[in-house]
């Protein structure tokens, strides 16, 4: 059980799968296709994919939020993290805005994707591409103390390069 969820992880009979935690998903009306999958045994990312009524190109440097026709509910003590695919990345210098894009545990509109194209040249958006990589992941809060000062460390405020490259 996770720590104040009732949420139980469930062990599959393979030694070679990641523990599984219960998720609940809805299609909305313009969702056609499959629901995200795992690609492989050990993934940890399942793939979405967009919907779309057309395709669309986005040119270098530019945003486009993309609908996957899914809403979802997120365990409570999760977040479901949306992260960019990593070969459209590498091919295409295709990413995610803000990535990690965090989907909060009592969001319940639908999932939207916000790509960047990174790359040099111009890149076609297709129905049913696969456009991100979601992954869900444990989460705490933390519990805020207000201190006058806080414990010396070696590092100290160095911050940004301050430890080297």
């Amino acid at each position: 059980m996770n720590a104040d969820s009732d949420v139980q992880i469930k062990n599959e009979a393979s030694p070679n799968r990641h523990p599984l935690v219960p998720m609940k998903v809805k299609t909305l009306p313009h969702f056609r296709g499959d629901l995200p999958k795992y690609e492989s045994a050990g993934a940890s990312g399942l793939d979405v994919r967009a919907q779309l009524s057309e395709s669309f190109v986005l040119q270098p440097g530019e945003r486009a939020l993309v609908p996957t026709g899914l809403s979802v509910a997120v365990p409570m003590g999760f977040e479901l993290q949306a992260r960019p695919r990593s070969g459209w990345a590498v091919k295409e210098g295709m990413s995610l805005v803000n990535t990690p894009g965090t989907i909060d545990a009592d969001y319940r509109g639908e999932v939207k994707i916000p790509l960047i194209n990174l790359g040099q040249m111009p890149v076609a958006v297709k129905d049913q591409e696969r456009i991100a990589q979601l992954v869900l992941c444990p989460v705490v809060q933390a519990g805020l103390e207000l201190v006058e000062d806080l414990d010396a460390t070696l590092r100290g405020a160095g911050g940004f390069g301050s430890t080297g490259r």
